[in-house]
């Protein structure tokens, strides 16, 4: 039986991070409609299970891997976004931190230094800002 399984998969995609992710809200939402006895969620929870077998099953690996690289790309920014809010929020007793007004690149500077000449490190404008 695992021999014929394993037949079945050959040239098939397989499993990803995107299919994982999938499969587990499928359940959360078919969890949640069992409770709440909300049809709408059931469907979707059940579209969402197809698509991700869907997924699974599929032969065309090169359209697959480029959906879970576009997840992975999105999932890759939001980390990176989270971490730099965490970054901040620890150092916003010794560092006030400003928008360049010509490029919006952030600009870390130290607190309690008074009216200083701000220089973007990117596009070399000069600002000034109280500290």
């Amino acid at each position: 039986m695992r021999e014929k399984l394993r037949q079945f998969m050959i040239g098939r995609y397989g499993v990803d991070d995107l299919s994982r992710v999938q499969i587990i809200a499928a359940l959360v939402l078919l969890l949640v409609s069992t409770f709440l006895r909300v049809n709408i969620l059931y469907w979707l929870g059940l579209a969402l299970l197809i698509y991700s077998y869907f997924r699974i099953l599929s032969r065309n690996v090169s359209k697959r891997y480029e959906e879970n690289q576009r997840f992975l790309n999105a999932k890759y920014k939001a980390v990176v976004k989270k971490n730099n809010i965490k970054k901040r929020w620890a150092q916003r007793g010794t560092y006030r931190f400003f928008k360049c007004p010509q490029c919006r690149q952030t600009v870390r500077v130290p607190k309690g230094r008074g009216k200083i000449c701000i220089t973007c490190p990117k596009c070399k404008t000069e600002f000034i800002k109280k500290s």
